[in-house]
């Protein structure tokens, strides 16, 4: 067998044990409060990675509180996508915090690079990662939401938002959330988590072309941390 090579980016959830049939209806309208924060988090997100470039370039180091807001931005983010339209596999309200919830059933965290390519730093984010772009593209529809329309929510046509209202109508009429399509989900919102991480200049080790599939990254991966940013969980 050949071994899987641990990935910086981290991104695990889990199905709550008893899910609600009708309360993704209108979920994404509970999540409002969290799209009005995520706006402004997203617009700060963008200038700290604007930041971070120049960092990089000159010092080869991402600024530490930098990249733990960067990775809490990402964190919250996912909790959001998750509870109101990406996969929604859980009713447990999301957190307003950018720090780890360890009992939240979403979690994503990011390995600190103690240095980072100065040279990558130029083209990384563009011209190398094309290929993961028309691929993702095809996932969430040209949107960062992880198979949302972004901080909108609701479906934005992609393929994780097709599969999210599939499992979710299946549950409406079974009273289960479908499990193989869950770990199909999670592969393909992985895959798109490893790419915003890799173009946001948090990490040089270029996303692999492949989905590792279920709630759990594959085995070999770091513990998390109990500081965010700090490792993967």
């Amino acid at each position: 067998m050949i071994p899987v090579t641990a990935s910086p980016v981290r991104l695990e959830a889990s199905v709550d044990a008893r899910l609600s049939r009708w309360m993704w209806l209108v979920k994404w309208l509970l999540a409002i409060p969290h799209y009005i924060v995520l706006f402004f988090l997203w617009i700060a997100f963008c200038v700290v990675t604007v930041v971070a470039f120049f960092a990089i370039l000159f010092t080869a180091r991402y600024p530490r509180p930098l990249f733990d807001f960067g990775v809490g931005v990402l964190r919250w983010n996912w909790r959001v996508g998750y509870y109101a339209h990406t996969a929604l596999g859980t009713d447990r309200y999301p957190p307003f915090t950018l720090a780890d919830v360890p009992d939240y059933p979403a979690r994503f965290d990011v390995a600190y690079p103690e240095r980072l390519s100065r040279g990558l730093v130029l083209v990384k984010w563009w011209l190398l990662a094309i290929p993961q772009y028309i691929v993702v593209g095809f996932f969430v529809s040209g949107g960062w939401g992880w198979g949302s329309d972004d901080e909108g929510g609701g479906w934005g046509g992609g393929l994780i938002s097709f599969l999210s209202l599939v499992a979710v109508v299946v549950l409406l009429f079974t009273a289960r959330y479908p499990r193989h399509l869950f770990d199909f989900l999670l592969g393909l919102v992985r895959w798109c988590a490893r790419v915003v991480a890799y173009a946001a200049l948090m990490t040089d080790q270029y996303p692999p072309f492949r989905l590792d599939l279920g709630g759990r990254e594959p085995q070999g991966q770091a513990p998390w941390t109990k500081e965010p940013g700090r490792g993967a969980p």
